[in-house]
């Protein structure tokens, strides 16, 4: 009868635990439990060098009524030194090139730390660049890089839904 008492404890205990997911737990809306399946981050390395952390949100997977033309991604950025984005619209040396499928944005909008994007990220900071960035339409596979020199983040790979 111990063992008995035991073992239904230990089930109802376990049981209680089974109906709920990660999401139960966060109060999320559509659009951002969308942001979260399509973030994707990447260490910006010089060799075996950490520089900082580049990560991106392809809106067009998050807003596709809105982002529908062009491909548009929600970048933001953290660097142990401050560094300029390349903006192909000003004539200035650039210390960060962003390119999708090997070719550049053809826009570049700084945004300010709290943005219309913020609840996208789940994460602000003082220390993040944030931008948004469009480039020419593309193929059903993208790879977004990020270049600095002689310091370089890995690919990040979207794959277009089928429509």
């Amino acid at each position: 009868m111990k063992y008995f008492f035991t073992s239904l404890v230990l089930i109802l205990f376990f049981s209680g635990c089974s109906h709920q997911n990660a999401f139960s737990k966060f109060k999320m809306d559509e659009k951002q439990e969308l942001s979260a399946s399509s973030l994707q981050s990447s260490k910006i390395k010089s060799g075996e060098d950490i520089r900082g952390i580049f990560s991106a949100i392809y809106l067009n997977e998050v807003y596709p009524e809105s982002f529908n033309q062009k491909e548009y991604f929600f970048v933001y950025l953290y660097l142990k030194e401050k560094k300029i984005m390349h903006n192909p619209n000003a004539l200035n040396d650039a210390e960060l090139t962003l390119k999708l499928n090997g070719r550049p944005p053809i826009k570049i909008k700084q945004l300010p730390h709290a943005n219309r994007f913020s609840h996208l990220a789940f994460t602000q900071s003082e220390w993040n660049s944030y931008y948004l960035v469009a480039f020419e339409e593309e193929g059903k596979e993208l790879s977004l890089v990020l270049e600095s020199g002689d310091s370089l983040s890995d690919a990040l790979l979207y794959k277009k839904d089928e429509q």
